[in-house]
């Protein structure tokens, strides 16, 4: 039988404002798993110079909002006493303030020998605060599992918040969003590269459907795909050297490969039905896909060089928007139920169908480049927002804290 992970986080209650936690309370985070591992993790303390309340009340909403997405915590309040002799394990915090940034320590411990684990320094703007609290949690991760986690990687997706459909750029947690296109046109299907340097997408900025390329670090932007018709759907493979697409330039949409620079190299599909939304699998050598030829859209996979398309999920379901895995397992993809959309995993194979959400309409389901988890748009409650849950589904948060008006969500690799 699973013994239980213990994490206990004692928090420095008198750094916090009272609406969040009380002086005699104190945090302890419990998980599931196959070793006994308790561990006390202080929070931010000064170690020297300037006190800042919020700083420590920043990093402990960031603390519980990735440790619970992760499912391996969950946060509860005790009354005071819990000591760090109760634990296994112990992860000392602290921060000094200059003014214009800010150091941080994290020291990890074996509490019954006093043996150092682990020990971080990060300095960083005062702006990058945010990040280097992300980063933490992901070494935390790598610790407790072996796995960094994904809390420093970007969220890429569309909003018309503006009025128009534009591409925006913010943390996994919805914070520290930046605007990416300015054209005022239709931009959509935003895709990281697999460094999460570069973004493709396609906008309507010249009137055409086309394919753009853009270095996030430089601004430097090249149009790829110009075909007429449409240049939808683009898909970086997992080297990065190719792009999967939908193109119309022989009449209906057929998927096809390109360099990154925009060399055709490969029509994968050839039929008289609408072909779209290209998936890679992680090895690069399957292809997950949209296809109607059998009447309404349905999910196939084919080999990267065309050949053996086959539908994977039986029956006339109408089911669009995969997304393969990083993990190679499971494709995630959308549902038609009535006039909503729900997200499912699936096996490659067609496989352990299971439906994922159920609430409101849920689509345009993207993974987390460790494959922990899923961010999708969802309309629920009003407006449409995006959320992210695990991969089984469980733990369905909002992320974006816009108008209600975002969708085409995409997880970057860790920055």
């Amino acid at each position: 039988m699973n013994r239980l992970i213990i994490i206990t986080v004692i928090l420095a209650v008198a750094l916090l404002p009272s609406a969040i936690f009380s002086q005699d309370d104190f945090l302890r985070v419990t998980a599931p798993g196959k070793s006994s591992l308790r561990t006390a993790i202080f929070l931010p303390v000064p170690v020297s110079g300037e006190t800042d309340d919020k700083v420590a009340a920043e990093i402990a909403d960031i603390f519980k909002l990735d440790l619970e997405m992760t499912g391996l915590f969950s946060l509860v309040q005790l009354p005071a006493g819990g000591t760090a002799a109760d634990a296994d394990m112990l992860l000392k915090t602290g921060y000094k303030l200059s003014a214009d940034s800010i150091t941080l320590e994290y020291r990890f411990y074996e509490v019954a020998t006093g043996r150092e684990i682990l020990a971080k320094r990060y300095t960083a703007a005062r702006k990058d605060l945010r990040k280097t609290a992300h980063t933490f949690v992901d070494e935390v991760l790598f610790v407790l599992t072996g796995e960094r986690g994904p809390f420093t990687g970007k969220l890429a997706y569309v909003s018309s918040s503006s009025g128009n459909k534009e591409i925006y750029l913010m943390d996994w947690d919805g914070f520290n969003v930046r605007k990416l296109t300015a054209n005022r046109s239709i931009n959509l299907n935003p895709d990281f590269s697999p460094s999460g340097k570069e973004i493709i997408f396609t906008s309507y900025k010249q009137g055409n459907p086309d394919l753009y390329r853009r270095e996030l670090f430089t601004g430097k932007e090249a149009r790829i795909s110009s075909s007429s018709g449409i240049n939808i759907t683009g898909a970086f493979s997992p080297e990065g050297n190719r792009i999967a697409l939908a193109l119309s330039k022989d009449g209906n949409s057929e998927i096809y490969l390109i360099s990154k620079e925009g060399k055709q190299l490969a029509r994968l599909t050839k039929h008289t039905a609408i072909d779209l939304s290209p998936s890679w699998s992680p090895d690069g050598r399957f292809i997950a896909f949209v296809s109607d030829r059998l009447g309404k859209p349905q999910l196939f996979v084919m080999h990267v060089d065309g050949s053996d398309q086959k539908r994977i999920i039986p029956g006339g379901g109408y089911t669009v928007g995969p997304r393969w895995s990083p993990k190679g397992d499971k494709i995630a993809y959308c549902r038609q139920y009535g006039a909503r959309f729900q997200i499912h995993l699936v096996n490659p194979d067609g496989s352990d169908d299971r439906q994922l959400t159920f609430e409101g309409s849920n689509e345009h389901p993207r993974w987390s480049p460790d494959g922990r988890f899923i961010v999708f748009s969802s309309k629920r409650g009003g407006g449409e927002f995006i959320y992210a849950m695990r991969a089984d589904g469980s733990g369905q948060t909002k992320i974006s804290r816009g108008s209600g008006k975002d969708s085409h969500p995409a997880w970057s690799s860790r920055w």
